[in-house]
């Protein structure tokens, strides 16, 4: 079932400074890092973008590494430096393009995941109200059927201890990883599920 522009300006709401759609403007060379600080298709979605969105599918990270200051700016960076473009690469045409995209870990502002996992390890209240939050957010966005994809062994782990979903790992973006291998790693995804 689509999202409608209600639902969609209540999460806009709610999570727009800390997630995003898997949704990027068509440029010529995806396989670039061109235009992946377009999102002005968020600002006033029109009727074919509600339609593309699926809050049934939830592509996760760790966590943001620096405060988002655009609304659904989150995995849409403004720097040419970031690695999401692999993403967008990797999963236009397939059942994953217009995902949920959100981190497990919110509001914790970390460079280096191995950091951010130290703190998890001696801070497990810390790591359970993510995860409360995490679901509450699941409830908020009308996910149904949920189907799980983790960037990377860390957020995976995290999931996987935490959550009764179906829950799948992908390699991180910002991994040493050719744009072909993660878009195999989805194709496979998608064909095993």
């Amino acid at each position: 079932m689509p999202v409608t522009i209600d639902t969609y300006n209540k999460i806009k709401e709610k999570y727009g400074n800390i997630s995003s759609w898997a949704l990027w403007a068509e440029h010529a060379d995806n396989r670039s890092k061109i235009g992946m600080d377009d999102i002005s298709f968020f600002d006033n979605p029109s009727h074919e973008t509600l339609q593309l969105l699926n809050p049934n599918i939830i592509l996760v990270g760790l966590n943001i590494s620096e405060k988002i200051l655009r609304t659904f700016g989150n995995f849409h960076p403004d720097k040419s430096i970031a690695q999401d473009y692999k993403t967008r690469f990797a999963i236009q045409g397939s059942m994953f393009w217009g995902a949920y995209m959100t981190d497990i870990i919110k509001s914790y502002e970390e460079k280096i995941s191995g950091n951010l996992m130290k703190h998890l390890s001696k801070n497990k209240d810390f790591e359970k109200e993510n995860i409360r939050l995490f679901k509450q957010e699941l409830l908020d966005i009308g996910s149904k059927d949920t189907i799980i994809v983790a960037f990377g062994n860390d957020t995976y782990n995290i999931l996987k201890r935490n959550l009764d979903y179906p829950i799948y790992k992908v390699p991180h973006y910002s991994s040493f990883i050719k744009l072909d291998t993660l878009r195999l790693a989805f194709t496979e995804l998608e064909n095993a599920i």
